[in-house]
């Protein structure tokens, strides 16, 4: 059974799914949805057990428990505000959290068999994006993809990206990540609601209007690397051409 498969398992065991969002939001109520909500955004970003936590999607029905929609959805609101300052802080410290994790005690954090909630295949899958993309990419676009956004930041310690250039990326992508999702959410959430027939169908929907969100957020590194792969492919043809004429 994969990690998903027993995690989804075991809170449906309980009457609760550890993968659908309304379930939390529910679950913390009026008086501790903001705090819960930042907890599971440090824990995702910066506890390698974290990476289950349906972040995106909790993001942006978060979001809309913060717009004018909210009493529709959930039947009370979250303040919008705490939400916009505090959501990137948390998930600036889980990353910096996670590098420093990496950083100190290196490889051997990831020397352990596979097991349900640790598979060797989530570390591979975040080493090939920083070589593929070099460091700055890939702490950005890191980010907006489930799973790698959690072993990214021990990743990057352990290849020993600088504190420092971590830092200034990290907080790049944490600011677009959730407070991108979050103002989507905010803004159209009343249209969302219309298009849809009700705000009873919301949870049916919110995996697509994330797909389309994170899409559009991630448009200027989709820019910036094909730029980076067109001036390489110049820098090709211009050293084959120079080789020809010597």
């Amino acid at each position: 059974m994969k990690t998903s498969e027993s995690v989804l398992a075991a809170g449906e065991s309980m009457g609760f799914n550890p993968l659908n969002p309304m379930d939390y939001l529910e679950w913390m109520g009026p008086n501790w949805a903001l705090v819960g909500v930042l907890a599971i955004i440090f824990a995702e970003t910066g506890l390698m057990v974290g990476f289950f936590f349906p972040g995106d999607s909790l993001l942006f029905l978060t979001g809309v428990a913060a717009s004018s929609a909210a009493p529709e959805v959930i039947g009370w609101q979250i303040p919008i505000v705490p939400l916009l300052i505090f959501a990137p802080l948390c998930a600036i410290a889980g990353a910096q959290f996670g590098h420093f994790l990496g950083a100190r005690y290196g490889r051997k954090m990831f020397d352990k068999p596979d097991s349900k909630l640790f598979k060797r295949e989530y570390v591979e899958k975040a080493e090939h994006y920083f070589q593929k993309f070099g460091p700055r990419k890939a702490i950005v676009l890191a980010r907006f993809i489930p799973i790698v956004r959690t072993f990214m930041n021990p990743v990057a310690g352990v290849l020993e990206v600088p504190t420092r250039q971590f830092f200034i990326w990290n907080c790049v992508g944490a600011i677009l990540w959730t407070d991108g999702i979050l103002l989507a959410a905010y803004f159209f959430a009343q249209q969302i609601i219309d298009a849809i027939g009700g705000p009873d169908k919301i949870d049916k929907y919110i995996l697509p209007f994330v797909f389309l969100i994170v899409f559009v957020s991630l448009i200027p590194v989709f820019i910036e690397m094909w730029r980076t792969r067109k001036e390489k492919k110049r820098n090709r043809q211009r050293g084959k051409h120079e080789r020809v004429s010597a």
